[in-house]
Order: structure tokens, then C-alpha cells, then sequence
């Protein structure tokens, strides 16, 4: 078979595979086969990402799984050859291509997103910079966010969501988290309140030290930077290193 002749028939089959009810079966494939295939690669698909968002996945009637799974399978065009990266390629579709269906749970794509995020962690790459020394003055150096962390805020509350609780609208303040690999290299989450969230989003999103810092989220909620004030800024900080997702402290100089 001419090459040309054998790429067209492999893109016929695939998009039959991914919809059949729109693009008829290559000619010459018992159908029979054609089911069996059918059946295979959608089933691994349901199965992975089942696996990587079980939460979710409790929460959906067997026939809503397995229609949401179809529509993912029929409609995203994945930017990954690797079949592990398909969970990542799922939470991008429910964020940014999903239209909204009738049964979706409104925190749908905000519930997978924090489910993913485990998992990110677990193989992260938490290599300590050379230039940060873990023991490091918080307050007179420049703090360094851990790889191994990530600074989360959601509209729904979902690491409360289960079959018990399943809110219909947006919690009235923002949900913030943190998120961080233990040295026992497990994933854990930390709900977090206005300050410490707006400490840390500085910490990750404008380096200084962790004076100027503290002193700057103060001024960011209309308060006086007291010396009450700035060393429990301070504890947080340790509080946050300790848990590993400061990994410490590099000098201003070197920041600049």
C-alpha cells in the first residue's frame, strides 16, 4: 500500500475511533474488530483518568463518567504523545474547551485541577537551587519557594467536595491552598488564610526578603506593620519552611 494511501486510512481509522457516530469506518475492517478497538481505546482512556481524579470520578453516575470521558475523547485535540500525560490534557479541556453540560457539577473543572495536582507533585523536581541555603535568614534574605509546592486558590472549596458536600455556588471568599511534598514524600494540602496566601503569592511572584515582604502584605491589607505584626510574618514564614514549601534563602544581591 502506497504510504500516502496508508496515512489516510490510519487518520480515517483514528478519527472513527475517537467519532464513530460522525466519521464512517475505513473500508475493509471487519466490524467486529472495529468494535473490539472501539472498546479498548475508549475503555483506557475511562480507566486512566479514573484513576487520576477519583474524587471526580465517585461523584458522576457510571453513564455521566463515561459521557464526560466521550466528549474529552471526541473533542481535544491532545498535545501529548504520552498516554501518562492524558490527566493533564483533561483538566485543560474541562478549563478551557468544555461548554458547560447539563449535570456537570459547577466545580467541575476546579475539582479535577486539584486533583492533578498531586500528582504533579509526586514526580516533581524539587532540586534545591545552589544558591539557597536551607538554614538561611528568612527575614534579612530572600525567601525561595519550593518546585515541590504550589500555591493554589480556587472558587469552590474542593478539598472539602465528596459525596456529602457538593456546593451549587462559589464559596463567598476565595478557597486558598497550599500544596507541598513532604521530606516523607507525600503530598499534603494546607488551607490558607488571606494573609498567608497573599505572603506566599508574593514569596513565588515578587523575591525579596522576607522583612520587606511581610511589610508589604501589610501595607497590601491597609495595616500597620507592627513589631507584633512582623514577627508573626516571620513565624509563618518558618511555618512554611518547615513544611517544605520554602525551601529557604538565597542572598538579596544574588536575586537581583
Amino acid at each position: 500500500m502506497p504510504e500516502t494511501n496508508f496515512q489516510q486510512t490510519q487518520e480515517a481509522f483514528a478519527r472513527h475511533l475517537r467519532d464513530p457516530d460522525r466519521y464512517p469506518a475505513p473500508e475493509g475492517i471487519e466490524p467486529r474488530r472495529l468494535a473490539i478497538y472501539r472498546r479498548l481505546f475508549f475503555n483506557n482512556v475511562a480507566n486512566l483518568l479514573a484513576k487520576g481524579f477519583p474524587v471526580l470520578r465517585g461523584l458522576l453516575e457510571a453513564a455521566a463518567w463515561q459521557q464526560l470521558v466521550r466528549d474529552f475523547y471526541r473533542d481535544h485535540g491532545s498535545e501529548t504523545p504520552y498516554f501518562p500525560q492524558l490527566a493533564a490534557e483533561f483538566v485543560r479541556y474541562l478549563a478551557d474547551e468544555r461548554q458547560a453540560q447539563s449535570g456537570d457539577p459547577p466545580f467541575l473543572a476546579e475539582l479535577a485541577h486539584y486533583e492533578r495536582v498531586e500528582t504533579e507533585l509526586v514526580y516533581a523536581d524539587a532540586a534545591r537551587p545552589s544558591d539557597v541555603d536551607p538554614a538561611g535568614d528568612l527575614m534579612t534574605h530572600v525567601p525561595v519557594f519550593s518546585a515541590a509546592a504550589r500555591l493554589l486558590a480556587y472558587e469552590y472549596p474542593v478539598h472539602r467536595i465528596g459525596r456529602d458536600f457538593q456546593p451549587e455556588q462559589p464559596g463567598e471568599v476565595p478557597t486558598y491552598l497550599l500544596a507541598y511534598r513532604t521530606d516523607e514524600e507525600r503530598v499534603r494540602f494546607a488551607e490558607l488564610n488571606p494573609l498567608g496566601a497573599r505572603l506566599l503569592w508574593r514569596v513565588v511572584e515578587m523575591p525579596a526578603t522576607g522583612d520587606e515582604q511581610i511589610r508589604r502584605v501589610a501595607a497590601d491589607f491597609g495595616l500597620e506593620a507592627t513589631g507584633d505584626l512582623v514577627v508573626s510574618g516571620r513565624q509563618l514564614l518558618e511555618h512554611y519552611r518547615e513544611l517544605g514549601a520554602i525551601d529557604g534563602a538565597r542572598p538579596l544581591s544574588a536575586d537581583a
